[in-house]
């Protein structure tokens, strides 16, 4: 393969990357064609089972370039934090104000991320999302061990618990956006104002 052949390659597949994470938010995953992502993309159906597989391989390649952006920064968010807690703060801080920024990917995480696809058991998580939650686990028991977090509850029902808190604001907010409320809740420094003193409250008493 040539330089050339690489770069058509890559922006082959970006486009339809982009296209599908533009028409899945749009219309929804069940009610998007892999034709009709094709013709957005100004590419194939079979480019697109090429590189992807087909929809749900597309749907989970969006969900891993978009985690993975993601994840680089969690060093550069954590380098500095005093303990577990305030390292907790600094990662969610981190997604809520990413998925502020790029609402399309807001939607398909909360909306489409987690439904059961066809006739499968599994419940489609991606590789970035596992890294992401397994970095806010290592911060809950090192929070445990530096006394900012209370030892009392199990670090999986606090993990749970605080991205659910986080989850929700957020989902609320793309809900009000999406049915044009005038009174739109929840900007980003409101779920942070909310989420961190939910945090600080599970500090030891």
């Amino acid at each position: 393969m040539t330089v050339h052949d690489a770069d058509s390659t890559q922006t082959s597949r970006m486009r339809l990357l982009n296209a599908g994470k533009t028409l899945f938010a749009k219309n929804g995953y069940e009610q998007t064609s892999t034709a009709a992502i094709a013709r957005e993309a100004g590419s194939s159906e079979s480019q697109l089972i090429r590189y992807f597989g087909g929809q749900a391989g597309l749907l989970e390649a969006i969900f891993n370039e978009s985690w993975s952006g993601l994840n680089v920064r969690v060093e550069a968010a954590l380098t500095g934090a005093q303990h577990g807690r305030e390292g907790i703060l600094r990662l969610l801080t981190m997604m809520v104000r990413a998925l502020g920024q790029d609402l399309d990917i807001a939607f398909l995480f909360l909306f489409e991320g987690r439904r059961m696809r066809g006739h499968s058991p599994e419940v489609l998580l991606s590789k970035g999302f596992q890294e992401f939650m397994k970095q806010v686990i290592v911060q809950i028991e090192r929070g445990r061990l530096d006394g900012s977090f209370r030892t009392d509850i199990d670090p999986r029902v606090l993990c749970s618990a605080m991205f659910g808190a986080a989850e929700g604001m957020v989902r609320d907010r793309i809900l009000s956006q999406r049915n044009h409320q005038v009174d739109q809740p929840f900007t980003d420094d409101q779920i942070l104002a909310a989420f961190t003193a939910m945090v600080n409250g599970l500090a030891p008493a």
